[in-house]
């Protein structure tokens, strides 16, 4: 006999009876419902090239010193640029050594643009870099005092590269311009050029702290922008980006920490 009470439905979770639907003749039941999902297409991720203004080269070993000259570098080392006199020569240095300097000129210390690294003061370079890169970071701090942490131009830069129809590269141009924090940049470069200028394009590094600023521009000093090494092989940043940069860095100190003392360097101003 069939129970006529409601004993067979179902209770809920505080004792009442939950009537039993019965689906209609002709029709499944609804489905559980389910959220849909819609795949949104990721953007293509595009690398600006990096901005080469010096590059070091490492001269293999037997390579004559008449071939490290302005008109041999696209024929000896597939570059095109001229002798920078980057850096700083020995102060101990013998008279007949000059003779193993690139380009050497007058000066305290001696600058030149190249030669064994036994007669290179790299690390006297470096500390000068980071010294003054200290100093300036603190005119950084003066200048840009209650202004929020701006996008670097490399992160604008790259947005455009990637949609160039919705982000034109005027609008990045305008975006990275219209910040507080870049307009003191500005502001301070327009009314006290020359020593104390304060590039824009290293707003990313300054914005790393002091330390880390200074540990960038005495690497950048020994380094330069990419680097050339004796067998042909060459280093430099993916971008502008301070993490491609520290990339290169590392790996462009790590190879220059292990070349012999005879081996030569050359900077070059591409």
């Amino acid at each position: 006999m069939a129970a006529t009470n409601g004993a067979a439905t179902p209770l809920s979770r505080y004792g009442t009876r939950v009537p039993t639907v019965t689906p209609r003749l002709g029709r499944k039941p609804a489905p559980g419902a389910t959220v849909a999902s819609t795949t949104v297409p990721a953007r293509p991720v595009v690398t600006p090239t990096a901005t080469i203004h010096t590059m070091i080269i490492c001269p293999p070993d037997g390579l004559p010193s008449q071939a490290l000259t302005a008109t041999q570098l696209d024929r000896h080392f597939g570059v095109s640029g001229s002798l920078q006199p980057r850096f700083w020569a020995i102060p101990n240095m013998w008279l007949w050594q000059r003779r193993d300097l690139v380009a050497p000129r007058k000066g305290r210390p001696v600058s030149c643009a190249g030669g064994p690294v036994k007669l290179l003061d790299l690390a006297a370079m470096r500390h000068a870099a980071g010294v003054g890169a200290g100093i300036r970071h603190q005119l950084w701090q003066q200048v840009v005092h209650g202004t929020r942490p701006a996008t670097p131009w490399p992160t604008l830069l790259a947005r455009h590269l990637a949609d160039p129809a919705r982000y034109p590269r005027e609008r990045a141009e305008a975006d990275f311009h219209q910040q507080p924090r870049v307009n003191a940049m500005r502001m301070h470069n327009a009314a006290s050029y020359g020593a104390a200028h304060l590039s824009p394009g290293e707003l990313e590094m300054f914005q790393a702290g002091p330390v880390a600023y200074q540990h960038y521009s005495a690497t950048t000093a020994v380094c330069g922008d990419a680097l050339l090494t004796a067998d042909g092989h060459q280093l430099a940043p993916a971008s502008d980006a301070l993490t491609h940069r520290v990339t290169y860095l590392e790996k462009a100190m790590r190879y220059l920490d292990t070349i012999e003392p005879d081996q030569r360097l050359l900077a070059v101003a591409l």
